[in-house]
């Protein structure tokens, strides 16, 4: 029997939902894409916080009107029963504490710095916590580093649902301030991640984030 098809609300340039997109893409697994801007207050509407309260992307809906929140648990549920979560209950056990580093270790740091740089004013009072993020953002990446220097991925012996939350934030590392050229073994397992089986990349954000990026980095 074939999956369900599901929709995700979600906004492309977010990690968070560039993860979930990149799973069903790499699945093969049917959905439609309902693109919402968070960063605008799409997310604060009656209607949206009426299937989701928080408030937050992404959102995966099924057909009988179900949702799903969290990107991870999503991951998660998407990935069950298929090569992306591993079968073995001590393997699957580690692939979730790295989902759970991602979000609360690496995702509130990494994250958090990007949206400060590109979606924040210039001027915003939010850009003085910069240096404190980035300096717990490179303990995550370090944490990262040391354990590729031993192993290849993060769900265990081959590339899964681990691998596929690490990388949504962790790729466009550098638009939050941080230097990936400082993490080779990181720079060499994005690489990975790029060129396994049905891959897309994250799409390329507006050209007022670029410039405020831009800005950030000069």
């Amino acid at each position: 029997m074939s999956p369900e098809p599901v929709t995700v609300h979600g906004m492309s340039t977010s990690g968070n939902c560039h993860k979930v997109r990149l799973l069903l893409e790499q699945l093969g697994r049917p959905y439609a894409w309902v693109e919402v801007d968070s960063a605008q207050g799409a997310t604060r509407t009656p209607a949206y916080l009426a299937k989701n309260p928080n408030g937050k992307v992404p959102m995966l809906e099924r057909a009988d009107g179900s949702v799903l929140v969290e990107s991870d648990a999503i991951l998660y549920w998407l990935a069950e029963g298929t090569p992306m979560l591993p079968v073995d209950a001590w393997q699957r056990a580690q692939a979730l504490s790295w989902l759970f580093f991602e979000q609360y270790s690496h995702e509130p740091y990494i994250a958090v710095a990007r949206f400060i740089r590109g979606w924040t004013p210039v001027d915003s009072p939010r850009r003085a916590d910069l240096p404190r993020l980035i300096e717990r953002g490179g303990q995550a990446l370090a944490v990262m580093e040391n354990h590729l220097q031993h192993e290849a991925w993060f769900t265990g012996a081959a590339y899964g649902v681990a691998d596929i939350a690490l990388f949504a934030y962790t790729h466009c590392a550098d638009d939050g301030g941080f230097d990936l050229s400082v993490y080779p073994r990181i720079t060499d397992w994005l690489a990975r991640v790029r060129a396994t089986p049905g891959f897309v990349p994250m799409p390329g954000v507006s050209d007022d984030v670029a410039a405020r990026l831009a800005f950030s980095q000069a």
